[in-house]
Formats: structure tokens, C-alpha cells, sequence
């Protein structure tokens, strides 16, 4: 009997992620390097990891998820407007630039430069993809493997 991915699998992928105009937003086969996935850490969506379940070593499939199920909808609240000032150490800011940023509690985060007017920055921290339906194509290479400590 073949194993199925469990809500607790960790699951190695390949995976190629498209937008509605069939563009390709990211792909491991790209580099030839599977992703590993553990379900149920919430790394992935829930959305996701539904159509994972159940899907065997050697099965491919394609599905599709709706911005709530995938990356979300932008939020108003995620972006934020800086002071140019704020970005001595930075240097110039360019508008579509990806720079990471340092929260309150020290983790960081990714922010699109989304306007520079005047003295004033506006940075989008919403994830790229959020309000984009995306396509996948995923196949399972391997369930719970054995990984090197």
C-alpha cells in the first residue's frame, strides 16, 4: 500500500505556479531543486494543503486558487508610508524595489517600493501575489522522506 499525504506529511514537490495571463511566477523545475513542505506548519494555505491530501508518490496535479485561498487579499493596513529620512542607511529607493525591513519584534519582512513623492516613501507589504487568482501544477515526488540530519 502506497502512502498518502496526511494533514502532518512532509511532502517533496515539484511545482510550477502560474498567473491568469499564463505567466510564470515560480517553478522548481526551473532549477531542477524539488521544495520540501511539511503540512499542517503553516507555511502553506490551507487551501494548498487541501489539494494536496491524499495525493500519492508519482501523482501530478493542476489546480487552481482563488486569492483568499492562495496569497490573500491586499490590505489597505499593509501599507505604510515612511519618511525619505528613514532611508539614509538605504540609499536611494527605486519604485518596484523588493527591500527587506525590520519589525518591531526582530523578524523581517519584504516591502515593495510602491511611490517616492517628495519626502514621502509609500511601501506595500502585502505579498506579491496577493488578489492574484494562481494556477498550479504540482507532482508529488516524495512522502515523509528520510532527510539528512
Amino acid at each position: 500500500m502506497s502512502k498518502s499525504v496526511q494533514s502532518n506529511s512532509a511532502v517533496l514537490v515539484h511545482f510550477t505556479l502560474k498567473l491568469d495571463d499564463g505567466s510564470t511566477a515560480e517553478s522548481t523545475r526551473n532549477n531542477g531543486k524539488p521544495a520540501l513542505f511539511r503540512l499542517g506548519d503553516t507555511s502553506l494555505s490551507e487551501g494548498l494543503e487541501q489539494h494536496l491530501l491524499g495525493l500519492k508518490e508519482g501523482d501530478k496535479t493542476t489546480f487552481s486558487l482563488e486569492p483568499d485561498a492562495a496569497f490573500g487579499v491586499p490590505s489597505p493596513d499593509l501599507i505604510q508610508y515612511f519618511s525619505r529620512r528613514e532611508f539614509i542607511d538605504a540609499g536611494e529607493p527605486e519604485v518596484g524595489a523588493i527591500m527587506l525591513f525590520t519589525a518591531m519584534d526582530g523578524s523581517e519582512m519584504p516591502g515593495v517600493i510602491r511611490e517616492v513623492n517628495g519626502d514621502s516613501i509609500t511601501v506595500d507589504f502585502n505579498h506579491p501575489l496577493a488578489g492574484r487568482t494562481v494556477h498550479f501544477d504540482v507532482e508529488v515526488l516524495e512522502i515523509d522522506p528520510a532527510l539528512e540530519e
